[in-house]
């Protein structure tokens, strides 16, 4: 069995400058914790295979081609693979997500 507590994983180096931890990795499919703080947002991007957000805790604006959508607590939203996409914070709490990419992607994300 193995167990991970996001309080305990080291932070990830990204290009959005935001706190994102590795929870899962292996080649079926990756999980990110990310936590963004009031006003903080990633940059747009897109990810070579489909991407899954599910919002933990605070509200998110799920940005994802030409559509907006603020999301609360216990949503997910798919994201299809290739598509510009990215998450704000608009709130006044910090807001936590999952990120699920299924499978795990090859190449990196590119950010625009």
């Amino acid at each position: 069995m193995i167990i991970r507590n996001v309080l305990e994983e080291p932070i990830k180096h990204n290009p959005h400058g935001v706190e994102v931890k590795q929870m899962y990795n292996d080649t079926a499919a990756q999980i990110m914790h990310i936590r963004l703080k009031p006003g903080e947002s990633l940059k747009p991007h897109k990810t070579p295979v489909n991407v899954a957000f599910y919002i933990l805790d605070g509200n998110v604006t799920v940005h994802i081609g030409d559509e907006r959508k603020e999301l609360l607590k216990d949503n997910l939203v798919e994201s299809p693979a290739n598509i510009v996409h990215h998450l704000s914070n608009e709130g006044s709490i910090d807001a936590r997500i999952l990120v699920i990419k299924a499978p795990r992607p090859q190449n990196p994300s590119r950010v625009l």
